[in-house]
């Protein structure tokens, strides 16, 4: 049966498909920082360490950090030897199958949608408060949904409109643009590490696991929303100069900076603060005004609402290249797969998907949406852990630029660390995922299946 069956390995990975191929290693390292550094590091660090894990909030950086350490060098064997199909979606079917490649790209679909959707609230609440300072208000009912006294989130459906037309303009502007993003962010976090440093209180550090282990783990769970972005990287395998090299360093460079970011922040955060007052809407912004320094909360202000547009941007982007690989496959309607001649881009995809975010971050109200996201995305990086071991024993004469070191123990390892954390997430988040995915096999059976490219 084709659900059994692997997609055959195009040993090109440099083939022509319509997309223009104009993305560096370095244009693949800042679109990994631009969806890594946002909402985690802005909104959870604090959240997370207020109600999970306290000080402690550095441990669980770390061993979130690890679980992607293990996950990102398989990604990166899969990306220097798959380069052309991108992400783990098109690790999967080369490596798994189709029924398991169907699982983890309809899954990839709802982490990237309903993650865009979530992170374009945060957006508009943060461009809200900048503007109520600056003197301009907003009314209240082009800010909150219908179920929540008003008519539409007005800055949330448009901020993704605007970036749907920058996406379909061409990737080439929107990494520059994603490129001026990022170092706005970094300028932000910069100046908020300069600032904290002469102001920390080692007493706040104290006690420094006061929910325990478990406050740890329960942590690592929730701030490993903040991570997903670089699984963005490896979906621009087809864009990538040189995907066999680039793909690698991208994903490796970009993991390795922002989880340095991420501890260094997530320390000082809980040094110059009581971790039990971070449990607010803007913990990094907010710490900046308890200790004095109004200017530093406006600039690390401005870095969030950078951070929070970059992450919108490379997740949607990943978003609309996974849904189109799954249409040139068969496993999505046709329509789909069209890449438009003047612009290089699926022009479709990007339209019909950023109608439908704009519409959910619009008019629904998303509360705590960071776990759902987490166990699709957990649960997809365990696959491709195990795509590896699977591929050096079935395709040992692969030719593999890169190659995950101590194999099989890392990506064991991987799959180790990514299960652990699914066991540290809510019932509740379980259950959502296990409907996603029932909804996921009824499309896959009921149409996918049939018309599938391994038919053909």
């Amino acid at each position: 049966m084709s659900l059994l069956r692997t997609k055959p390995i195009n040993a090109d990975m440099y083939r022509d498909t319509g997309l223009r191929r104009c993305l560096t290693a370095f244009d693949l390292t800042l679109l990994g920082i631009g969806a890594i550094i946002g909402a985690g590091i802005f909104v959870l660090t604090g959240i997370a360490a207020a109600t999970q894990a306290g000080p402690a909030i550095v441990l669980s950086f770390v061993v979130s950090g690890l679980a992607c350490a293990f996950s990102a060098l398989s990604y990166a064997e899969l990306a220097s030897a798959i380069g052309g199909c991108g992400s783990a979606y098109g690790y999967a079917y080369a490596g798994l199958g189709e029924l398991v490649a169907w699982i983890i790209g309809w899954d990839l679909i709802l982490e990237y949608g309903v993650a865009v959707a979530a992170v374009a609230i945060g957006w508009s609440g943060y461009v809200n408060n900048a503007l109520t300072a600056a003197g301009v208000h907003i009314p209240a009912v082009l800010l909150n949904t219908p179920g929540h006294g008003g008519f539409v989130n007005l800055p949330a459906a448009l901020i993704v409109l605007v970036l749907s037309g920058l996406l379909v303009i061409g990737v080439r502007e929107s990494a520059r643009f994603n490129a001026i993003m990022v170092l706005v962010k970094v300028l932000a976090i910069a100046t908020f590490i300069a600032v904290a440093i002469p102001n920390v209180h080692p007493v706040n550090w104290h006690p420094f696991m006061p929910f325990g282990w478990k406050g740890v783990m329960g942590g690592a769970a929730l701030i490993f929303f903040a991570y997903i972005g670089f699984d963005a990287v490896s979906t621009a395998a087809e864009e990538a100069i040189n995907p066999a090299r680039d793909l690698p360093i991208g994903i490796l460079v970009s993991l390795a900076v922002c989880t340095v970011i991420y501890m260094l922040v997530a320390g000082l955060l809980t040094g110059i603060v009581p971790y039990a007052t971070l449990n607010v809407a803007s913990p990094v912004a907010d710490s900046m005004l308890r200790i004095g320094y109004r200017w530093a909360s406006a600039v690390v202000a401005a870095g969030a609402i950078a951070g929070l547009t970059t992450v919108m941007l490379v997740l949607y982007y990943g978003m609309t290249r996974i849904f189109l690989s799954m249409s040139r496959d068969g496993l999505l309607p046709p329509a789909f797969s069209a890449v438009n001649t003047h612009t290089h881009t699926p022009l479709r995809v990007i339209v019909a998907s950023g109608l439908l975010i704009a519409a959910i971050a619009g008019f629904t109200p998303i509360g705590d949406v960071a776990e759902l996201v987490n166990i699709g995305t957990l649960a997809a990086f365990a696959l491709v852990c195990f795509g590896v071991v699977i591929l050096r024993r079935t395709r040992p004469d692969l030719e593999r630029p890169f190659k995950t070191p101590w194999s099989p123990l890392i990506p064991l390892l991987g799959m180790a660390f990514c299960l652990y954390l699914m066991a540290s997430l809510p019932l509740v988040t379980w259950l959502r995922f296990v409907i996603w995915l029932a909804i996921g096999l009824v499309i896959y059976f009921g149409y996918s299946r049939h018309h599938s490219a391994l038919n053909g």
